[in-house]
């Protein structure tokens, strides 16, 4: 669709002709124009009739013909002409979920196994866990948190979902210090979702459960989090399977997602983050995400600009001309 940026400025296309109709003239007194007496005015007369005028009338109009083409070409460009194409509107459905992973010392613990029976730390399952979660979360908005002596935004609420995993895979234990914040993730969680509508906010919590840093008790934080109507789910990452499980402590984790409506699942196995896919799309509501019009401008100020300097040069190489020839 062609269109002009800024159409209005065709106001100024009529502008050399008010000029020239209401500029004053400037006109000297008739005392004081020269007086110019010529004794033969009969012969001075008689040369005259023999010139032909109709070539410099010619070229006369040429001139002003030029100039107006000049002018137009140059207003057309003011004008901002662009070439405009369709429109494309993109609207999703989806939750807007919020990943909060632990980067504490204590996932460093090597107490998790994979179906291959290949002994792998509490991040490393994480990852593994994770990843084919977040693939699978095609039109979702998912932001990620990495927290350990404190908590921070890795990446806010996207639909780039491999941006997210690719995130997350270059995490590593220590690039957030050693303890573990829990009650400071799940605030920065709430500040993240709030303003997102209801029902549809989600955070996912994967620690193992183990708060002793942060300026929040998770409890706390979890109150805050059910102000605002953001169900938690919390997954705690370590083995069921020995005596001690290092660090893994369920019930604060248990009383989080209860507190805020969720729920708790262990990730001792791939199964766990299914059962939580499940889960949301049994109890929550997807929300449309915001409508996205992508426009596509091809400027095409370039021409009528183009034709005025070229219209400017004719006009410069007319003037050389006639000087010459005369």
């Amino acid at each position: 669709m062609f269109t002009f940026q800024w159409p209005w400025l065709a106001l100024l296309l009529p502008l050399p002709l008010l000029v020239w109709r209401f500029w004053p003239a400037q006109q000297r007194p008739a005392d004081n124009l020269p007086q110019l007496r010529l004794p033969a005015t009969m012969r001075v007369q008689q040369a005259f009739v023999q010139l032909d005028f109709s070539e410099n009338t010619r070229r006369l109009r040429w001139r002003w013909f030029l100039l107006a083409l000049c002018w137009v070409g140059l207003v057309v460009a003011l004008m901002y002409p662009q070439w405009l194409d369709k429109h494309i509107e993109v609207t999703q459905t989806g939750y807007d979920l919020m990943l909060a992973v632990d980067l504490s010392g204590s996932m460093e613990a090597a107490d998790f196994f994979t179906p291959r029976k290949q002994q792998i730390t509490r991040l490393n399952a994480v990852k593994l866990v994770l990843g084919p979660f977040i693939e699978r979360r095609v039109g979702d908005r998912i932001g990620l948190i990495l927290f350990a002596d404190h908590a921070y935004l890795q990446a806010p609420l996207t639909l780039d979902n491999m941006a997210v995993h690719t995130l997350l895979q270059k995490a590593v234990i220590g690039m957030a210090g050693r303890d573990t914040a829990i009650g400071d993730a799940i605030g920065l969680a709430v500040k993240k979702l709030r303003e997102r509508p209801e029902g549809s906010r989600v955070l996912i919590l994967l620690t193992d459960g183990d708060n002793n840093a942060g300026a929040l008790e998770p409890l706390q934080a979890a109150q805050l989090a059910k102000q605002y109507d953001i169900r938690t789910y919390t997954i705690g990452v370590g083995s069921k399977g020995t005596m001690f499980r290092r660090g893994l402590n369920e019930r604060p984790l248990k009383e989080i997602a209860k507190l805020t409506g969720g729920a708790y699942f262990s990730a001792s196995d791939l199964r766990a983050l299914t059962n939580v896919y499940d889960h949301i799309d049994k109890t929550l509501q997807k929300t449309e995400a915001e409508s996205r019009v992508y426009v596509q401008r091809t400027p095409l100020y370039q021409w009528p600009l183009g034709v005025a300097m070229l219209t400017l040069l004719i006009l410069q190489l007319l003037r050389i001309y006639v000087r010459d020839v005369a």
